[in-house]
């Protein structure tokens, strides 16, 4: 297939994929599930496959019609790629991408690739607001604890993608205390401050009032509660089973013991900035929801709180729940900060930085790259196992430094050599070894091998063995230079993805280690 389709849709599986299966189900037969190849040795002969199994209950003698083959063959729709071959072989009914004019259309122009696909983008104007409930309670530095801090680190991250599909976020709470508010910005997460916010103290009194009036609380109980000197000082004693039952939420996945509620100061003052912000941002906005990222051992409190808000603003926004789980460190001899945990961490990236270095680890910008690596390792950390799960830490694994392919510091090796890399493409070219790069139409990107496709099923975990491998920068012979340049431009490509991507997590890409 020639290169006139460079230049259309973007290349996505996920439109590859239906597009498959409505070639087949067009045809008369039931619809069916196509898989994706994954492993390398399967991805020599083909890139989607039908299972034999499944063929035989789509055709009476399990026999693909040729006409079918021919149709699917010539496949061209929107994000579709090129399609080299179908055939029906002893795996099944299976496609094979015209590898070269793949890459044509991959590469020629790859920024599509930086940004959600455009379906995915939603319409109008939309807000939603980021409710990091941990730090609600969090005063000072010591009482932000290692479960709180992952949760600030998802919301920064969920903060991110969500800006990226265009709409308008807005993080709450601000930040109280100054050296909380360092710490973060220490980890690369910038988070409103109080001197930012609005007061919310006319809101708080406002509820109060309500709340004297509510028919969920119990007068007594609340009035001798309110005598009491406790910390927090409990002001209402709500019983939320009848509002729950009244209003038919048992089905919406709210905890089944949910009733007592002791409502303090803060629980109001929690929900007075839930308020505040969505007031704020349905004056600019169409449609505003609330989407609280709360660590497991909050989560029964959470829910307390959104039913709180229902029963004081029964026309309150839409609100959703992210449950964090917990974070657990090993064999711990008394419990771990989150200074402590940084501070481990880049004690160990700077042991490790003057055991490769030597004495030249030293000084402000040595300073910088270790704090950067620190980040990255806690950010990868917390957030390279899926947010519901725990999250272990072993914090004297001296390994971090270097273990594993998910590991930050391993990801930020990588940025450091592709940047080397190109840096010494630019330093061969002043010195007239290598032609200066040519433009990305005139490249020939058949000269890419099949290993290419096989890291390319997995960036992270094969990138630097395929490096390793591949001397990508190789002898300054004239005959060889067309494959340095595919190659090259192939790099330029995986250097803008991981860029993007350590964007979403506020980690500065290293161009030297």
């Amino acid at each position: 297939m020639d290169t006139k389709c460079c230049g259309a849709e973007p290349v996505r599986v996920s439109e590859a994929l239906r597009a498959l299966s409505n070639a087949v189900q067009g045809s008369g037969v039931p619809p069916t599930v196509w898989f994706k190849e994954s492993s390398p040795r399967n991805l020599k002969s083909r890139d989607f496959l039908v299972p034999r199994g499944a063929l035989k209950k789509l055709f009476p003698d399990g026999e693909v019609p040729e006409d079918l083959l021919n149709t699917l063959k010539s496949l061209n729709s929107p994000g579709m790629p090129p399609i080299r071959s179908s055939l029906q072989s002893e795996a099944g009914l299976v496609i094979q991408l015209d590898r070269p004019a793949v890459f044509q259309r991959l590469l020629t122009d790859y920024s599509p690739y930086l940004r959600p696909a455009p379906s995915d983008v939603p319409g109008g104007q939309n807000v939603v607001i980021l409710n990091c409930s941990p730090l609600h309670a969090c005063r000072n530095l010591d009482s932000l604890r290692l479960s709180h801090l992952r949760a600030a680190l998802i919301t920064d991250h969920l903060a991110e993608l969500l800006r990226l599909t265009g709409a308008t976020v807005q993080l709450i709470p601000a930040v109280q205390n100054q050296d909380i508010k360092n710490f973060l910005h220490q980890l690369g997460v910038s988070w409103p401050s109080v001197s930012e916010a609005t007061s919310v103290g006319e809101t708080v009194s406002a509820f109060k009032q309500s709340l004297k009036e509510c028919i969920y609380v119990n007068c007594n109980d609340g009035e001798q509660q309110e005598l009491q000197d406790e910390t927090p000082r409990v002001l209402f004693n709500m019983h939320l089973r009848p509002f729950i039952e009244e209003q038919h939420l048992s089905q919406q996945g709210y905890d089944p013991n949910l009733d007592a509620f002791l409502v303090s100061e803060e629980d109001l003052e929690h929900v007075a900035w839930l308020q505040t912000c969505v007031q704020e941002c349905q004056e600019e906005a169409a449609h505003c929801t609330v989407l609280h990222v709360v660590s497991c051992e909050d989560e029964f409190h959470q829910q307390k709180l959104d039913l709180l808000w229902r029963i004081l603003d029964p026309g309150a926004t839409t609100q959703k729940h992210l449950i964090c789980g917990p974070v657990r460190v090993l064999n711990p001899l008394s419990p771990v900060s989150c200074a402590q945990y940084f501070h481990i961490r880049k004690s160990q990236m700077q042991e490790a930085s003057v055991m490769k270095y030597g004495d030249s680890v030293q000084g402000n910008r040595w300073d910088e790259i270790i704090t950067c690596l620190a980040s990255a390792a806690i950010k990868f950390e917390m957030m390279s196992t899926a947010h519901r799960s725990q999250v272990t830490l072993d914090l004297e694994d001296t390994n971090i430094t270097t273990k594993g392919t998910k590991s930050g510091a391993f990801v930020m090796y990588n940025c450091a050599r592709l940047a080397t890399m190109f840096e010494s493409y630019s330093s061969a070219v002043q010195k007239g070894l290598y032609p200066e790069f040519p433009s990305v139409g005139d490249l020939n990107y058949s000269t890419l091998r099949e290993e290419v496709c096989k890291f390319l099923v997995n960036l992270s975990m094969d990138f630097s063995s395929y490096y390793n491998r591949v001397h990508i920068l190789g002898e300054p012979l004239s005959h060889l230079f067309g494959q340095m340049f595919a190659r090259l431009q192939l790099m330029k490509a995986i250097q803008s993805v991981l860029h993007s991507a350590l964007d979403t997590l506020h980690i500065l890409p290293l161009n030297q280690i």
